[in-house]
């Protein structure tokens, strides 16, 4: 009665979110049609016509005065359910996702379902840099490693203060941003060059997306097309954590120490 595929029954449920709602109230219980009216607010013409619809696939069968959900009906209204949340997520974080895979990040997809997620709108451009900013205060006496396209005054005001506090910090910035360190930022050179707690190397390929981690947190930073930062993911989660941890090596592996990048300059 239906497509092979299962296309024909997928379209026919994702066509009207009534229908949606109607195999939802039946999954909650078995219900009469009189119930159905009066639970989706849908006229008792378009309730019979919808159970109609799914009896003929097999999803429901009446029992007396009430339809049941059968058990098929019960795994196509489950992944529906999964479908819709999916979408939700895919909405949530789509920018974010689609940042870091133009830069070839290459981030697992399971970091959608293990983190949480700051995004800049346009009312509030600057909400990524302030939780990153707050996540990096909140390294203070930790071990931070980290990688950066650019170099901002916040970053550095938070980074400071970590380090009064006790924190030991390993960077990798880009190539492209040395020169406007040295210039805008000649006191947090001087610290990065002077200070044994604080070590910047200065990476061999283009930096375009940030991390840092410390402890057992893992936060991800995704830049739009301008190097503005747009959305940061931050994770406890192990995946996360763990590809964070072989993309900042990747970078500390090919990168120089900025010493030795001023020298040959």
């Amino acid at each position: 009665m239906t497509g092979d595929d299962g296309h024909d029954g997928a379209a026919y449920l994702s066509g009207s979110p009534v229908r949606a709602e109607i195999l939802r109230a039946l999954r909650r219980e078995p219900r009469r049609p009189a119930d159905l009216t009066a639970a989706v607010d849908a006229t008792r013409t378009t309730v019979q016509r919808i159970l109609a619809g799914f009896h003929e696939r097999d999803w429901v069968v009446k029992r007396g005065a009430a339809y049941h959900v059968t058990p098929t009906g019960t795994r196509v209204h489950d992944a529906y359910e999964e479908l819709l949340a999916e979408v939700e997520r895919a909405d949530r974080f789509g920018q974010f996702a689609a940042d870091l895979e133009r830069v070839g990040a290459d981030i697992p997809p399971a970091a959608l379902d293990a983190g949480d997620l700051t995004v800049a709108p346009d009312r509030n451009p600057l909400a990524a840099v302030d939780r990153v900013t707050e996540l990096l205060r909140g390294g203070s006496g930790t071990e931070i490693r980290a990688v950066s396209p650019v170099v901002i005054q916040q970053f550095n005001d938070a980074a400071t203060e970590a380090l009064d506090a006790g924190a030991e910090i390993t960077l990798v910035i880009d190539r492209d941003v040395v020169e406007t360190s040295v210039d805008s930022f000649e006191s947090a050179t001087d610290r990065a060059l002077n200070n044994d707690d604080a070590t910047v190397y200065v990476s061999s390929e283009q930096v375009e997306y940030g991390l840092f981690r410390y402890e057992d947190l893992a936060c991800v930073t995704a830049y739009d097309r301008r190097n503005n930062p747009r959305c940061v993911l931050e994770s406890r989660d192990r995946t996360v954590t763990g590809w964070a941890d072989e993309r900042f090596e990747s970078f500390l592996n090919d990168a120089k120490p900025l010493s030795e990048v001023l020298e040959d300059a």
